[in-house]
Order: C-alpha cells, then sequence, then structure tokens
C-alpha cells in the first residue's frame, strides 16, 4: 500500500511538473463566444487539481486525466496531487489549473465569496459527481464519544485549505468547541494523518472523500481493533444553519468491512472550470466524464455515483455552457 501511495504521488508530482512546463501557450483557451461544437481545433492542455494522494479525488483525478488523454483529440491532460477543495478553487481562478474537484460548500462558500473567500469567485461546474462521506474516526484509547468530546485532545482536521479542514472546524464549532483553542489540531494530509493514528500521536480524524477511500481503508484493514467510527449526525442542525448542501447518509459496513453501517453526513461533489474557459474544451471535458464512466469506476467505486440524472445539480454554482452542451447532447434520444 505505502509503496503504491509513493509511486501515485510522485506520478502527480510529475503531472504537475508537466503542467509547470507546459506555460500559457499550452493552457486551455478563453471562451470566444459562439456555437459550441464540442470539438477542440488546436493541441490543448489542461491540468486538473485532485487532493491528496490516498483520497478518492486523487485516485479519480488520475483516471480521469489517462482517459482525456485516450480519447485521441487535441485535448490533454495532467492530474495534480493538491490540498483540495479550497485551494484548489484558489488555483483554478489563478490560472495555475484548468479542473478542479471541490466540495460544494466550499464551491459554494467560493460562489458567494463567504468564509474562506473575500470575494465572488469567477468559477461554473462540468457536472455534479460522486458524494463526499464525512469520515470521524478516533482511536478507542483516547475515550473520545462524540465531537464535544475531542476537546483538548489531538485532532487532524485535513490539509490546510481543504474541505475536509472547512466541515472539520464547522463540525468542531456546531459542537461547542473553538477549533483554533480546544483541540490541538494538527493540519495533515490523510497519509499523514493516518500513521499518526497509528503510532498514537493522533486522538482523531475528520476526513471528508468518497467510498472506498484508500487511506482509510488502509487505516481500518490494519488498525480496526484500535479505532472506532463516530456518528456525526447529531450536529447536522446547526451545519445546515450555514448551508444547505448538507445532508445525512450512511458509510456502509461494506465500504470498509466495519461491523455495522455508520450515519454521518455528507456532501455532494463538483467538478470545476473558469466561467471563461473556451465551451469546447468544456464540452469535451464533460463528454468524456460521462463516456468514459466504466473505465473511472474501476479506479474507484466513488464513480458510481457519477450520473446524468444528477449531473445538473450544482446550485449554488452555474453549469458552464459547454457543459451544459454537452449533457443535452448525452441525454438526447438516440
Amino acid at each position: 500500500m505505502r509503496k503504491a501511495i509513493a509511486l501515485a504521488a510522485a506520478g502527480a508530482l510529475a503531472a504537475s511538473a508537466l503542467v509547470g512546463c507546459g506555460g500559457k501557450q499550452n493552457a486551455a483557451k478563453q471562451d470566444a463566444g459562439g456555437e459550441v461544437t464540442c470539438e477542440v481545433a488546436d493541441d490543448t492542455r489542461v491540468g486538473i487539481a485532485t487532493g491528496n494522494a490516498t483520497g478518492v479525488y486523487f485516485a479519480l483525478g488520475n483516471a480521469y486525466a489517462e482517459q482525456i488523454n485516450s480519447v485521441g483529440g487535441k485535448l490533454k491532460a495532467t492530474a495534480s496531487e493538491t490540498g483540495a477543495s479550497v485551494q484548489n478553487i484558489q488555483q483554478l481562478v489563478a490560472g495555475e489549473f484548468d479542473v478542479a474537484f471541490s466540495l460544494a460548500d466550499s464551491a459554494a462558500d467560493a460562489i458567494n465569496g463567504t468564509n474562506s473567500f473575500n470575494a465572488r469567485q469567477p468559477v461554473q461546474a462540468l457536472a455534479r459527481i460522486h458524494t463526499n462521506y464525512t469520515q470521524v474516526i478516533v482511536r478507542k484509547a483516547a475515550g473520545i464519544t462524540d465531537v464535544a468530546g475531542m476537546k483538548g485532545k489531538r485532532v487532524s482536521t485535513g490539509s490546510p485549505k481543504s474541505g475536509t479542514e472547512v466541515i472539520a472546524r464547522r463540525m468542531l464549532t456546531a459542537a461547542g468547541l473553538d477549533p483554533d483553542k480546544d483541540v490541538q489540531a494538527q493540519r495533515l494530509d490523510l497519509a499523514k494523518t493516518v500513521d499518526g493514528i497509528k503510532d498514537g500521536s493522533i486522538d482523531a480524524l475528520f476526513w471528508s472523500g468518497g467510498l472506498p477511500t484508500p487511506g482509510i481503508t488502509d487505516l481500518l484493514t490494519t488498525s480496526a481493533d484500535q479505532v472506532a467510527f463516530l456518528d456525526v449526525t447529531p450536529l447536522l442542525p446547526e451545519l445546515q444553519k450555514i448551508n444547505q448542501v448538507y445532508e445525512t447518509g450512511t458509510i456502509p459496513a461494506a465500504a470498509y468491512k466495519t461491523p455495522a453501517d455508520v450515519p454521518t453526513i455528507v456532501v455532494p461533489n463538483l467538478l470545476l472550470v473558469r466561467e471563461n474557459l473556451d465551451a469546447n474544451v468544456a464540452c469535451v471535458l464533460t463528454r468524456t466524464l460521462f463516456d468514459r464512466k466504466a473505465q473511472l469506476e474501476q479506479a474507484n467505486a466513488a464513480a458510481k455515483e457519477i450520473k446524468l440524472e444528477t449531473a445538473r445539480k450544482t446550485d449554488p454554482v452555474v453549469l458552464h455552457r459547454g457543459a451544459v452542451t454537452a449533457l443535452d447532447e448525452l441525454n438526447a434520444p438516440q
């Protein structure tokens, strides 16, 4: 597992280097208006911002890039490891990436210019994709039975500027704790977090990700008798006061071979682009997402949740006009 993760991370760094070396002349073009043909005429490279190397964003993002490249057209893609949602949006807007995975709550903040964003961000969506499940795990020896019980404990709140960090801080606040004072917050990526839980240097972790998340599978495979999931659903009413995208959900026992299903709070994921991205690029990206869904499912089972029936449910983020064309064509009678 560790060797595979290391190789994946190395691949992500190489991909990131390719994006950087490509320069602005190879970046996806701006939308010039006109009819959307869903054909990219010139050689165009897109960079995809994913997430932690042991998370679902990373697995799906790399598989997505491979499928874009396998189509054989002028559009080529590379995927890179990142801190995830908030960082992804910031780097997307800055032009460092052209496509970004993001939690819907972080995307809504970006559109509204709230919380992590001090102004409206010019982003739109290609589609709603899979669901993120809030996975809160504690070491049994720490004696934590609910989020309020994390007071004074060493808690991993996820990578800086990640969607996990956003929801972790909101949950701690909803439980009556000050995230900056009442817990010993560890702002770590998932790989370091899992290592910390295993060696006892971290008492609890927050993770927002698809099912199954490889890093969580690793933890539950090696240390199942030493850790436990928390039911965080009592915090839902307070979270919904912040954003209505939060809903109840269930982590099935089959996901990590746990003794029973785990009730939790879920958040949809969106695939984002800049609002001025060339519409034909956006169209090809959207078509590939659905045309190659079977291949994405082979990379991670979370891709099974990518469905045409829910693709347009991205509010308050507007669908890019190139994505609208692609979805219209995909839904048209054959």
